[in-house]
């Protein structure tokens, strides 16, 4: 075929045979990899052909009220974390990673560190969550305590700071506001210490999706 003939293939797809884009984009790419790689030949009036348009979809987006039906139904760690991720902005694993010297009650701010591009930003600290966070960490210092008197109180820093700070591994300041549930060997540094949530991205939209602000099933965090 010349290029009248893949011309005239494609853009029937796209027009008439009315296939998605991947679909057309599919055949495209496998007609490019047959004349580069086995015809050794180039196809520079491939730019002209008629691209099939991926449609535009709305997203679903659930009113105030449908929000707060569903915040209602989760309670614990996993509410609190839900409350943050819809009142911060957060992404599931930002909320996940957070340390306790990150978030400042006094400016109800909270620092994001390495976020989406691998940059640090700021956002805010919704007030009504203050103190349910505050109490939350009241609990989490008790499990500090409990894991020094054991030996286990140290986290994972980041880069070269373990070295450049050897005792930061052991300060309040560094411990992980939403811990995992026991401990574990770092195989980076071969030693036993508690790692962050082990609560997994999908785990967590599972749970928010089937929390249902129109029916009476919902799962317990």
């Amino acid at each position: 075929m010349g290029a009248l003939e893949v011309e005239a293939f494609l853009t029937h797809w796209a027009v008439d045979g009315h296939v998605s884009s991947s679909t057309q984009n599919q055949a495209l790419s496998a007609l490019l990899f047959l004349y580069r790689e086995v015809l050794d030949q180039d196809l520079p009036w491939m730019q002209d052909v008629v691209r099939a348009k991926r449609p535009a979809h709305l997203p679903v987006v659930l009113t105030q009220a449908e929000v707060a039906s569903v915040l209602e139904r989760m309670h614990g760690v996993h509410g609190l974390m839900a409350r943050l991720l819809y009142g911060t902005g957060m992404r599931l694993m930002e909320v996940v990673r957070l340390r306790v010297k990150d978030v400042d009650f006094a400016r109800t701010e909270i620092l994001v560190r390495d976020g989406k591009g691998g940059k640090d930003r700021v956002t805010m600290l919704p007030r009504k969550l203050a103190a349910p966070l505050q109490e939350h960490l009241l609990w989490r210092k008790r499990l500090l305590e409990d894991d020094t008197a054991k030996g286990l109180a140290s986290v994972y820093l980041p880069d070269a700071l373990e070295r450049q700070y050897p005792n930061a591994k052991n300060e309040w300041g560094w411990q992980y506001i939403f811990p995992s549930g026991s401990h574990s060997v770092d195989p980076r540094s071969g030693e036993k210490r508690r790692h962050h949530h082990d609560l997994h991205p999908c785990a967590q939209q599972r749970r928010l999706w089937s929390v249902r602000p129109f029916g009476p099933t919902l799962t317990e965090a």
